[in-house]
């Protein structure tokens, strides 16, 4: 009967991140936000997508806590109630109170969203213990999935409302509906296994059972804390900037017609890419499998003026891969540093390097796209950044690696 609750969690979670979907396709509304609500400054627009996820940051350490004193379930249910409300209040947005959309998607859409993230990945870890990077994996990858279900919904959407600039926000409102929906029904099977059920699974694989289990307070005094949430503020730069931009950069480069298979394209990559590097994390380590997707990332993030034609579609799916490595192995990587049981609140904790560097890309993307309004080329110091953010990432993995080891060789572990 336990391992069928384990599967319905993770059936659950997948379920509820896969409406979380919704918040990577944000460069559909972007044009539209920025010219009905924010007079053309794109920057401003990018903001509500920069909250969001730096909120999402916030609410997983709030929710981690809540899980942990509480339970997993009312977390979830509580999540979904909050970030369906910020939806449904975001669908009020006009130009005079352009503010409300930052209140509303972005810090009520994180904090529920939140709420909900870290919770569901905890849990099915602790089910999963042994394929920690597959099941983070499998349920984060539901967010990429997510996107390339609702960015074809959602144009339909707008265009149904009256267009872009017109119809964002009753799509605000149908979205607000689904999330309430998902989230209360998939509540109802979050639930973490018996005491021992963790024990007994994680007894087989040695390493994992000597980890100790860091509570937050004690993570907080480790360097090694510092090194993987700073790695993750630089790792996603270059991913969160394509995220947020793939359809206005693939239509700046001429392809204004076919530009929505931009999103679809970073999302797929991007779900894919949680599975497969969450399994390759497995077989090969996680700070091995987080230096090839640094190195892939700064050399990718060189490439954005370089390439012409439908090949942006290629770049922008490569990008959107191992962007989605980085989400996919950095839970497992908590985990593995300062073990399971305050997993929720401690991966809520690195998540503020990932909120971090969303509010930091957004803006330093928003910027050059406004400079870049008749030449796409002068968005390329953009990217530049977040290719020097990920060669300093790869200096301080390196620095992790060299710890682990030195610990490793004086019989210190975790």
């Amino acid at each position: 009967m336990s391992s069928r609750q384990g599967l319905y969690a993770v059936i659950a979670s997948v379920a509820i991140q896969l409406t979380f979907g919704i918040a990577y396709i944000w460069s559909i509304f972007q044009t539209g936000v920025a010219n009905s609500i924010f007079g053309g400054n794109n920057a401003a627009a990018g903001l509500t997508f920069s909250l969001l996820l730096a909120m999402l940051t916030f609410g997983s350490v709030i929710g981690g806590k809540l899980a942990h004193r509480f339970s997993s379930r009312v977390v979830v249910f509580i999540g979904g109630i909050i970030l369906s409300s910020g939806f449904f209040i975001a669908s009020f947005t006009t130009e005079a109170f352009f503010w409300l959309l930052w209140v509303s998607y972005g810090v009520m859409g994180g904090l529920g969203m939140g709420f909900t993230y870290s919770t569901t990945i905890a849990c099915v870890q602790k089910w999963y213990p042994h394929k920690k990077g597959l099941v983070s994996g499998i349920v984060v990858s539901a967010i990429g999935l997510g996107s390339v279900i609702f960015a074809p919904v959602v144009e339909i959407l707008i265009s149904n409302f009256g267009g872009r600039g017109i119809g964002e926000p009753k799509t605000f409102m149908v979205l607000s509906a689904i999330f309430l929906i998902v989230c209360t029904i998939g509540s109802i099977f979050i639930k973490n296994p018996p005491d021992g059920y963790m024990t007994d699974k994680v007894a087989a694989n040695k390493a994992a059972a000597a980890v100790k289990s860091y509570t937050s307070t004690e993570m907080l005094k480790t360097p090694q804390f510092y090194l993987i949430t700073i790695t993750f503020l630089f790792a996603c730069m270059g991913g969160l900037m394509m995220i947020g931009f793939a359809k206005p950069i693939t239509e700046a480069k001429g392809l204004v017609e076919t530009a929505v298979i931009a999103v679809l394209a970073v999302s797929v990559t991007n779900s894919i890419g949680r599975v497969l590097w969450g399994m390759i994390s497995d077989k090969i380590g996680r700070i091995n499998t987080v230096f090839i997707l640094l190195f892939g990332t700064a050399v990718l993030s060189l490439l954005v003026n370089v390439v012409a034609g439908y090949w942006i579609f290629v770049l922008i799916a490569l990008i959107g891969l191992f962007f989605g490595g980085m989400v996919g192995t950095f839970p497992a990587l908590t985990a593995d540093l300062f073990g399971p049981k305050h997993m929720a609140t401690n991966y809520g904790f690195v998540l503020l390097g990932f909120g971090l560097g969303a509010i930091i890309s957004s803006q330093i993307a928003g910027y050059y796209k406004n400079i870049a309004v008749h030449d796409i080329s002068l968005m390329f110091p953009a990217f530049l950044i977040a290719s020097c953010c990920a060669a300093a990432g790869l200096v301080m993995m390196m620095v992790l690696k060299v710890m682990q080891r030195r610990q490793v060789k004086s019989g210190a572990v975790g």
